[in-house]
């Protein structure tokens, strides 16, 4: 065992030590190599060696390199040193996090990491967190809360008798509301289709003026961070008027929310502390390894009781924090560890500065292409840029381009019926060379565009181009 962990560490460190001078994307030739890893169950055991060597020389190529500078797609961040190093001895420690006598350590982390995350990110000191998957599950874990508790207020107890005959609930998002809200409110029983729909301004914010009536029986979904625009619905207004009205406001903030760790960002996040639950990912600007989502819930009763898992006699629950009560899983990997380090690791401070230096690296993106002579589609005011290189057909080109290439990879999306380019900067690796780099590939990529309706079918040079990572 000692001899393949070494091996295992060896080969895990020259990966890591690889992304920067690797293309993003894996080329043709590398997944095809793939198919040697499929074949018959073997009838015989395969030494653990061998299998390791296998993942590595064949696997390792074929995967695309998130965890590097210059992966620009998806909100992806990558993995902090720390948070890897942690990850590894955790998978080591093999924890199952759900209950305190099944792992004290993991048990205790996560109780010290939510009081670190509550304090970062400016929730109330009554806050709960539950540690999921990512995004999705958060969401769905604070919309469960908030319809076990607008329904228990009407004397209905969902978790025993269900959604049939059950008093109505009113769903309200934004015309731009992303898709994780929408399938966990059809996770739920609640409908992704049932939901009223408020008008979006330019930028996908939710336009609290034109919030229809609300009441003890509703439930707002506000949105930190818009995934193509980085936008913040305006959170003080809608939180007002739910408090008005004793409505529940739910707070997607898959990757904005981490904006309140920033000073210069903080004032986008006003407001934010006036909702009922939040939804977060560690995994995209914590930059901690997969999968790693947060739950959060200023109501931690009604977290617990939409939750809940009818005790067995086997479950040995003592009267302190017990993980598994605030999340839906009741066995788990121990994620509390990875950002209980990445924390102690990074401070304050430092979470702060790793947010500033990504948005001001977005920034950069969009200054240069702009002085190019491209068109950015959104205000910039996070972490997030949106690219029109022409048509349709000229945009999704480059984008192809670009992904070949491999300096960098960015997607593609389509925003108020504009296909853009997308470039999120969410890693804590990426430098001021690396967007130079991945400029200069996405210019020449584009260069031989033709002339269109408002184009004069040449582009302005932009910064010289580095020497490509070696492929």
């Amino acid at each position: 065992m000692t001899d393949l962990l070494h091996d295992a560490a060896e080969r895990g460190a020259r990966y890591v030590a690889g992304l920067a001078s690797r293309p993003v994307a894996p080329t043709p030739a590398m997944t095809a190599r793939l198919a040697e890893l499929d074949h018959p169950l073997p009838s015989d055991p395969t030494e653990p060696a061998e299998v390791l060597r296998l993942l590595d020389e064949i696997g390792s190529s074929a995967t695309v390199a998130t965890a590097g500078p210059r992966y620009f797609g998806l909100v992806t961040g990558g993995s902090l040193p720390a948070a890897l190093a942690a990850n590894w001895l955790a998978g080591a420690w093999d924890q199952n996090a759900g209950l305190l006598v099944s792992s004290p350590v993991a048990a205790r982390l996560e109780e010290v990491a939510t009081g670190w995350l509550r304090e970062l990110l400016g929730l109330p000191a009554e806050t709960e967190a539950g540690f999921v998957t990512g995004a999705t599950m958060a969401n769905f874990c604070g919309l469960a809360a908030a319809r076990h508790l607008l329904l228990e207020r009407q004397g209905w107890d969902v978790e025993s008798d269900g959604l049939f005959g059950a008093p109505p609930l009113t769903v309200v998002v934004g015309d731009e509301v992303h898709t994780s809200v929408l399938k966990a409110l059809s996770l739920l029983g609640l409908g992704r289709d049932r939901v009223v729909r408020v008008p979006a301004d330019g930028q996908g914010r939710l336009r609290a003026d034109r919030l229809p009536p609300l009441g003890p029986a509703t439930v707002v979904c506000a949105q930190a961070g818009n995934v193509n625009t980085g936008a913040f619905d305006p959170l003080p207004e809608i939180c007002e008027r739910a408090r008005e009205a004793a409505a529940w406001v739910h707070v997607d903030g898959a990757f904005g929310l981490w904006a309140a760790a920033a000073p210069a960002r903080a004032h986008l996040t006003a407001g934010i502390a006036g909702a009922d639950s939040w939804a977060t990912d560690a995994h995209k600007w914590l930059n901690v390894p997969y999968d790693s989502g947060i739950t959060f819930c200023r109501h931690p009763a009604a977290l617990s009781a939409a939750m809940t898992l009818h005790r067995a006699a086997y479950l040995i629950q003592s009267e302190r924090r017990e993980p598994y009560v605030y999340t839906p899983e009741a066995s788990r990997r121990a994620r509390g560890i990875e950002v209980w380090a990445a924390l102690r690791s990074l401070g304050r401070s430092g979470v702060g500065a790793l947010v500033e230096r990504t948005c001001r690296l977005a920034r950069r993106f969009a200054d240069q292409l702009e002085a190019a002579g491209l068109e950015i589609l959104n205000e910039v005011v996070l972490n997030q840029v949106m690219v029109s290189f022409g048509t349709p057909e000229q945009t999704t080109r480059v984008i192809a381009a670009v992904q070949e290439d491999g300096t960098c990879w960015c997607g593609g999306t389509v925003w108020q019926g504009r296909t853009a380019m997308r470039i999120s900067v969410s890693n804590w690796a990426t430098t001021e060379a690396d967007v130079d780099a991945s400029v200069a590939a996405m210019l020449q990529a584009a260069a031989p565009i033709p002339a269109g309706p408002g184009r004069s079918g040449a582009l302005s040079p932009g910064p010289a181009r580095p020497s490509r990572p070696a492929r």
